[in-house]
């Protein structure tokens, strides 16, 4: 099991952003652009920089890989390396769409240990320490059992260059609604992740991912007893911007799915 401190540093640090994003939200905050539909807003930046002065403070040797700040100068040799996604769901928060967290992962010689994401809409904290299972508001959480497509509610996501590639996503997406009960499309990766992990959703399945977006989420599942690997079947690792997460039963199936989708002739 983890430290308890660093444990609990993650969740003092996911319930503080959580705070951070209830003063912002629907107060019509400042808004910049990085890419043509790619949002930031004040929250994101107010939430990881509160994130860094905490982790400087409490632990100044750990390294901090954020979604809108510079890694410091050496970043990539600490042992310990924290991974934050300060508004996770940063388009459904500058719309006033209640459906956005803050996901916070360590990494302890180059494995994911910690995970924590709050909605604090909801006031849903999902937690997981790799060995320990993992919780919803401290209670456990499992993924369902669900075994067959058609009893199946999944949920994806399209990556902000949509646009350029459409047609492999729709195919995609399209072979999944003609196979599963029904397909959502919530638009933030680590709560789909959770919601995985708890029973919600039965699958899920995105690519063109940051590592802030599914390093929480990916652990979380596995520690609710869910199968996470890559679109193609290989061992899930967190740099490589894509995966695969559901139920163990479903998992083979939803693959297959998948790769018959991407290898279908392109018009």
């Amino acid at each position: 099991m983890a430290d308890p401190l660093l444990v609990a540093t993650a969740i003092e640090a996911a319930l503080q952003a959580g705070r951070t994003h209830l003063r912002y939200f629907r107060q019509a905050p400042a808004i910049t652009k990085k890419g043509r539909i790619d949002l930031v807003t004040a929250a994101d930046l107010a939430a990881e920089r509160d994130f860094r002065a905490l982790i400087g403070r409490r632990f100044p040797s750990h390294e901090v890989l954020g979604e809108e700040m510079t890694p410091v100068p050496g970043a990539g040799n600490a042992r310990y390396r924290w991974i934050i996604d300060p508004v996770d769901g940063t388009t459904n928060f500058a719309h006033g769409l209640a459906c956005f967290c803050v996901s916070i992962a360590l990494q302890v010689d180059g494995r994911i240990e910690i995970g924590a994401i709050y909605d604090p809409v909801a006031r849903e904290l999902f937690t997981a320490e790799r060995g320990a299972g993992a919780r919803l508001n401290g209670l456990p959480i499992r993924v369902t059992t669900c075994a067959t497509l058609v009893d199946a509610l999944l949920c994806t996501g399209f990556p902000y260059t949509i646009r350029d590639e459409r047609r492999r996503q729709v195919d995609v997406f399209a072979a999944f609604l003609e196979e599963a009960q029904a397909v959502r499309r919530l638009g933030s990766a680590a709560l789909d992740l959770c919601y995985v992990a708890c029973g919600r959703f039965d699958g899920y399945w995105e690519e063109k991912l940051h590592v802030w977006d599914i390093a929480a989420g990916a652990l979380i599942v596995e520690e609710a007893g869910g199968t996470v690997t890559g679109l193609d079947g290989q061992p899930f690792d967190p740099f490589s911007g894509h995966l695969v997460a559901s139920a163990p039963s479903l998992h083979a199936r939803i693959l297959d799915v998948i790769s018959r989708a991407r290898q279908r002739p392109q018009a």
